[in-house]
């Protein structure tokens, strides 16, 4: 290793602060955590160690989740008042910015750590609760209203009368890998990951293994593609490594366009290091010295921390040339995406980093062989690369020994909808979906019945409640017709309408069309137009228009099956899926709008029609008064009536009356 990586002021400036050692110490804890990079640590300087972690503390730390979920949820207020509480009441305290640590619904999140107490988290902290919280923590009393759970910490005083984070159902079925120090270091501070391992294993794989054994490596931990495909990631690398060109690019793709789906953004906020070493061995097993992270431009927080990340790795040396004095050079540089969701398919992203129209290609040839600029190529998600680490610091039986039988490794999963906890996870591969929607989700909002799973994405499958007890894996997954994606896992409640969630999702496929290829741009309009006839009630419909109507719907299945065997790339080949998994399962739901014009979920508003009841109504003219179309009808004090003909289904006089004079069927 060069002696100026080892020559940082801030980094002896750092050190000095967490010991409170005098100047001519400081050099040699400096030399213990970057020792740090090949693990060698005495037993007398563990201590030191953990302080520089933060695991141990000789002042009061305050820990506030600001990643998106947590700002979105006010946590820059909260922010704010802990300062203005801290400086009220002359407090000197360390306050560090990190991570959201998944747990998205009790955002704002404030964790507090006392010397000789254990670490304390605390949910939901307002700008209002700030001081409550804070002025009895530092008094050693807990607020019950708010705190979360304590992080067990030896040998630190616990507190009394609260459960450890680990026992919280939310967390005690997950197994943190690539999310271990999200919430623990500042995304903004290279010190707090070297401190915790960072580059560790990026240090050992260019000075100790030829990049044909760093594919090996790779491919016997049997690690698959993250990002929907589940190919061998080892395998895909040595392809391109074996491959002959002039240059070599490894790609991060961190478009991450599902809606719903925010896991790369948790890794991008909470420990962008992770993902830079990750990049940096991929780059090195490749063989390439140029390496591009493909994010979309409306991630604003996680671009600037990955700009911040970039800037510190270089002037640490860990990038730019002669790498630890290995001889190896990589430059890492950011793009970013117009936010097209078609450019999440790796051949229309490469054409978007050319500065062409994001469109994909036919394979082969395939990106690993000839890519970006005609040169072999490797596009990996954000999440494949962040396991990347962690397998060549353990071993590719210690990745081996996690998960199923045929998928290894933990997956991450962001959980939406009507359910009670949502947040982003980290589940061993093998996990039961009932697990995760039950214990770790927490069950269905408001006492509802779960109806059905959507899973991966736009272009994911709708896997119903009866189908719950299979298994995270992407052969288990396979076998019920669904597929993992990305991650997405979106809840659904009894109040869904499968059949105007088919067309929403329709509706977004054909919006995101690249248009190439006339299956994908014609078919998803086709059936998107099918649908939509579906979901609507027709005031006046001739005998040959329904006939149209019922053409159409025999058509959809065969159309898909065109569209499938046919389209340019996945969004058109996969297009069709969720129609299909919901035809297959909610059949009833197709049939019940097709030949009884009804939508028992009451989710289709041109299929709606309002009743007033007369024995309710007061007629206090409210709903009169906001509805549209003029199409109540009555006088005050008198129990009004609407006029079906006119009447749009919008449901605004079921929103407002007070009275729940209004019914729907």
């Amino acid at each position: 290793m060069k002696s100026s990586f080892r020559n940082f002021p801030e980094l002896k400036m750092l050190i000095a602060e967490s010991m409170n050692t005098q100047a001519e110490e400081k050099t040699f804890l400096l030399e213990k955590v970057l020792k740090n990079l090949t693990g060698e640590f005495l037993k007398e300087e563990l201590e030191q160690v953990s302080l520089l972690k933060r695991e141990k503390v000789t002042s009061p730390v305050i820990y506030i989740g600001t990643g998106s979920c947590g700002m979105t949820a006010g946590a820059l207020p909260t922010l704010l008042a802990i300062r203005k509480f801290l400086e009220n009441n002359k407090i000197i305290a360390r306050i560090v910015e990190c991570g959201c640590i998944g747990f998205c619904s009790e955002e704002p999140i404030v964790d507090v750590h006392l010397p000789g107490k254990a670490r304390i988290s605390f949910r939901k902290v307002t700008e209002e609760n700030v001081e409550d919280i804070l002025s009895g923590i530092f008094n050693r009393n807990v607020n019950e209203d708010h705190v979360l759970g304590q992080y067990k910490s030896v040998p630190s005083e616990t507190w009394t009368n609260v459960q450890f984070i680990d026992q919280i159902p939310f967390f005690s079925l997950q197994q943190k890998i690539i999310l271990k120090n999200s919430g623990f270091v500042s995304p903004f501070s290279i010190h707090d990951a070297i401190a915790r391992g960072g580059y560790k294993s990026f240090y050992k794989t260019i000075l100790s293994y030829t990049p044909e054994k760093v594919c090996d490596i790779v491919e016997l931990s049997e690690l698959k593609g993250r990002g929907g495909g589940g190919f061998s990631t080892g395998k895909k690398w040595k392809v391109t490594l074996t491959t002959a060109g002039d240059q070599k690019y490894l790609i991060c793709n961190a478009e991450e366009s599902d809606p719903g789906a925010f896991m790369d953004r948790a890794i991008l906020e909470g420990d962008p290091h992770r993902l830079l070493e990750g990049i940096a061995i991929a780059s090195y097993a490749i063989g390439a010295s140029y390496a591009y992270i493909y994010i979309r431009s409306d991630y604003p927080r996680a671009l600037n921390i990955l700009e911040e990340a970039i800037k510190q790795a270089k002037e640490y040396e860990i990038l730019g040339q002669d790498i630890f004095g290995s001889g190896y050079n990589l430059n890492i540089s950011i793009r970013q995406s117009a936010g097209a969701f078609v450019c999440g398919e790796e051949t229309a992203l490469i054409r978007s980093l050319e500065g062409k129209r994001g469109t994909p290609w036919a394979k082969p040839p395939y990106p690993a062989e000839s890519g970006l600029f005609g040169q072999p190529t490797i596009v990996n998600n954000v999440e494949t690369l962040a396991n990347i680490p962690v397998i060549l610091e353990n071993g590719p039986s210690w990745f081996k020994g996690i998960g199923s039988k045929t998928s290894k490794g933990t997956k991450l999963f962001s959980i939406t909808g009507n359910i009670q906890n949502s947040g982003c996870i980290e589940v061993p591969m093998g996990t039961k979906l009932s697990d995760i929607i039950n214990h770790i989700g927490g069950g269905i909002k408001g006492g509802k019945k779960l109806k059905a799973i959507q899973i991966g994405g736009p272009s994911g499958v709708c896997i119903p409640a009866s189908n719950l007890d299979v298994e995270i894996g992407y052969e288990s997954l396979e076998e019920i017709g669904a597929v993992i994606g990305s991650g997405g896992l979106s809840v659904l409640d009894e109040t869904v309408c499968m059949v105007d969630l088919s067309r929403y999702f329709m509706e977004f496929l054909q919006k995101e069309s690249c248009g190439k290829c006339i299956p994908c741009r014609e078919g998803t309009k086709r059936m998107l137009e099918i649908l939509e006839g579906i979901t609507k009630r027709p005031r006046e419909e001739s005998t040959h228009e329904t006939l149209e109507r019922f053409k159409g719907v025999v058509q959809l299945e065969n159309l898909a099956e065109v569209l499938h065997d046919t389209s340019l790339c996945g969004l058109g080949q996969h297009s069709a899926n969720p129609l299909l998994s919901s035809l297959k399962w909610f059949r009833e739901e197709f049939e019940e709008h097709i030949f009884d014009r009804r939508c028992s979920a009451s989710v289709c508003r041109d299929m709606r029609t309002f009743y007033i009841e007369v024995d309710a109504c007061n007629g206090c003219n409210v709903c009169q008064k906001k509805c549209p179309e003029n199409a109540i009808i009555g006088v005050a004090k008198i129990p009004h009536f609407i006029v079906e003909n006119k009447c749009n289904g919008c449901g605004i006089c079921f929103e407002v009356c007070k009275f729940n004079a209004i019914i729907v069927k």
